[in-house]
């Protein structure tokens, strides 16, 4: 391996002739500081920018700890020893050239390291083979025995210009320094959203057995946490990279996240308890913790490992987890923009009104044109297009174009990011209302397979699969979304009750739809009435009864074309009719609503 560094004290410049050259670093410099693997916030880039810089100009003799605290981290001049800002920011950085290398620079031409000991850099070719062919043109040529006036003068005129543009380079990296965080900031591919870091749970216990569980919890946890794309979680290499007990302001400095999860491992005979607690890395408040404590002899270690992981990132980075609540009740202080919108999507998905739906349609808009490859923001636009027509909220389109419209959404997200939970569950609900209900089942199947922590996708899965027939699976998967989110979307609720109506369970259907409580939701209140009807509870049943058609007058007299679009079967379809009648609401005669629904030809899939 070839190392290239001026001596220090050198005023000559930089590089020998067998390292890299000079115009080679300063692209590898710019290509580690651009990389998502490298620390987007924080002092690391424009520590490692000076120090390049300075070493590229020959000037390696001045950096010390007191010129980089005056120059990059804007100490006055009476810095002394004391303060060790330098000392602690240049191992983050060391730490942060490892993590780069161990996993995006892998394949770099030129390794960049910080040596222990001082601060001046060392760069080399990161095999034998780069330098080879750096020099490759050189070797291919005769080599006379003694370099004749003509030789001697192309060597000095090679020289002047290397330093020449050395020169220049030094100067141009050394004024663009104050801005370089924006110059990252504005060539961001996609927008902001809140950071989580993962610190190794700590084993608490004795024994090689309480290591292995501690290790194997980690890792689970750094498969399962980064399926929720709403949130931005830290790699692997991060987490391995910090000691169990980091601090949660030490996080905040090197990386810029907001959200640290750290825990631990105790064991003790066939016992074991797991601690989890989530941070907030401004002030170290702890925003949530919870104790797990498992059988050992009653599962298997895989087993344990992912029920705990699930358990843990379901609590914290689903759409309505402590992650997502905290972020609503207190926005961060910087401009997520983009982020917002999705925190806008899930209170209008709890309350679905109209106007919740004007304002984050307006939002998520916004979004995309100033990040079109968000396919979060494509996901949900697509939902929120889709209710256009199914729940007539500010509809721009005629129902075919609404529908289309929300497809091209849809397919534009997962196209973009075929693994994403939301893109997946737009497709599902869009094809569903597109009539293409086989199809529409197989991505819910795909989406349950991609995040089974979901709990906006069970809830949304669980209703499509109950419309379609299968209300007994359906019911299965709201129960389990609504057990994992208690103060989910009171969507929630009200498929579960339709589906506790169906199955002849009159008791669950009561509970259920009082919990719901949607009173802006026009469909809330019609099964609202069915559900007290058929409990008995006429004067209920009336009042939502008139609450509904209020809301709604096109329902009923077009009640064949809704619940056809809806998918409910003909079996199902009847029961419901009779639950509208006896709730005293006035329905179609039957006969009439069998004759409409087979002439309605839009209704047929595309």
């Amino acid at each position: 391996m070839l190392t290239s560094m001026p001596p220090e004290g050198s005023a000559a410049p930089f590089p020998s002739e067998s390292g890299p050259q000079a115009h080679d670093i300063t692209r590898q410099l710019e290509r580690v500081i651009s990389s998502p693997e490298f620390p987007g916030v924080g002092r690391a880039a424009a520590f490692l920018r000076y120090v390049v810089s300075e070493t590229l100009a020959g000037r390696g003799n001045r950096i010390k700890a007191y010129s980089i605290a005056i120059e990059v981290f804007g100490r006055d001049t009476g810095f002394t020893q004391d303060d060790p800002v330098v000392r602690i920011e240049a191992g983050r950085l060391r730490r942060s050239l490892e993590r780069y290398y161990l996993v995006a620079g892998q394949h770099d031409p030129i390794r960049i390291d910080i040596p222990k000991g001082g601060y001046v850099p060392t760069f080399t070719w990161s095999c034998p083979a780069s330098a080879d062919t750096r020099n490759e043109d050189v070797e291919a040529l005769p080599s006379p025995a003694r370099p004749g006036r003509w030789e001697r003068a192309r060597q000095v005129l090679l020289l002047g210009a290397i330093v020449v543009t050395m020169l220049a380079l030094s100067l141009y990296w050394l004024a663009a320094l104050p801005t370089a965080s924006s110059l990252q900031r504005a060539a961001s591919p996609s927008p902001d959203r809140p950071a989580l870091v993962v610190a190794p749970f700590a084993n608490l216990g004795e024994g090689p057995e309480a290591q292995l569980y501690s290790a194997g919890l980690t890792e689970e946890l750094m498969t399962v946490l980064p399926r929720f794309k709403e949130i931005k979680v830290f790699g692997r290499e991060t987490s391995r990279s910090l000691p169990a007990d980091v601090r949660a302001s030490e996080i905040r400095a090197e990386f810029g996240a907001r959200y640290l999860l750290t825990g631990g491992v105790r064991t003790s005979g066939q016992r074991l308890r797991v601690t989890a607690r989530l941070l907030d890395t401004s002030d170290g408040e702890i925003l949530w913790s919870e104790n797990y404590d498992k059988d050992l002899a009653s599962g298997d270690l895989f087993a344990i490992q992912t029920d705990v992981a699930r358990k843990v990132a379901t609590a914290i980075a689903q759409p309505y987890g402590v992650m997502a609540q905290v972020d609503a009740a207190s926005p961060p202080p910087d401009d997520l923009g983009a982020y917002e919108c999705t925190l806008r999507f899930y209170a209008y998905r709890s309350e679905l009104s109209a106007e919740a739906h004007s304002r984050v349609r307006s939002c998520l808009e916004s979004a995309i044109a100033r990040f079109p490859n968000y396919a979060t923001a494509w996901a949900m636009l697509s939902i929120v297009y889709l209710d256009e027509d199914r729940y007539r909220f500010n509809s721009t389109r005629n129902k075919e174009a609404t529908i289309e419209h929300a497809l091209g959404a849809a397919r534009r997200a997962t196209q973009l990011d075929p693994s994403n939970t939301r893109g997946l569950q737009a497709l599902m609900t869009t094809l569903f209302f597109d009539r293409q209900l086989p199809e529409s089942l197989r991505v819910g199947e795909q989406a349950l397979a991609t995040n089974p922590n979901d709990t906006e996708l069970m809830g949304e899965f669980g209703t499509r699969l109950a419309m379609g027939g299968q209300w007994r699976r359906g019911a299965a998967l709201l129960d389990e979304a609504i057990a994992l989110n208690p103060g989910g979307g009171g969507f929630y609720h009200g498929t579960r009750a339709l589906a506790a109506y169906m199955l002849h369970d009159n008791h669950t259907a009561l509970l259920q739809i009082r919990q719901a409580n949607m009173q802006k939701f026009p469909l809330f209140h019609v099964v609202a009435a069915i559900i007290y009807a058929e409990a008995g509870m006429m004067e209920d049943a009336r009042r939502e009864g008139e609450v509904f058609v209020a809301m709604r007058p096109d329902f009923l007299p077009n009640i064949a074309t809704e619940l056809a679009i809806r998918n409910i079967q003909p079996d199902d379809r009847d029961r419901l009719i009779r639950g509208l009648r006896k709730a005293g609401l006035t329905v179609p005669d039957p006969d009439k609503l069998a004759s409409s629904v087979t002439g309605i030809s839009e209704l047929q899939p595309r």
